[in-house]
């Protein structure tokens, strides 16, 4: 299966996670593509000053994948830098949040599996 550009579903989430701003997202998968064993895999920008709110994995992990930009990462209620080349993950029952505190865009993947 080849998914063209053009093909690929987008959309536009307001305060994700109680976060600040929006997250725009590219769904590289669709619902029906995880066979029940995950819900999420898309490319995800955050503009300068948004941010996706702390929140908790139970049952699931998320991983980040960033491919531009800079921003601040909560682990577990650690913050850090995170940049180009970096990569999370949050497993079940850790929680984590993010937020482009840079001046470009922050452009990153994000998995969320079953676990």
């Amino acid at each position: 299966m080849i998914k063209r550009a053009n093909e690929l579903k987008t959309d536009t989430v307001e305060r994700l996670m109680e976060g600040e701003g929006v997250v725009n997202r590219v769904h590289l998968l669709d619902a029906e593509d995880f066979n029940g064993k995950g819900r999420v895999y898309a490319k995800n920008i955050l503009k300068p000053g948004h941010s996706i709110g702390f929140h908790v994995h139970e049952g699931e992990q998320e991983t980040y994948y960033f491919l531009k930009g800079e921003g601040l990462y909560s682990d577990n209620g650690e913050e850090v830098i995170v940049k180009e080349g970096d990569f999370t993950l949050c497993k079940s029952g850790e929680g984590h949040s993010l937020e482009n505190n840079g001046a470009e865009d922050l452009e990153f993947i994000a998995l969320i599996m079953n676990v």
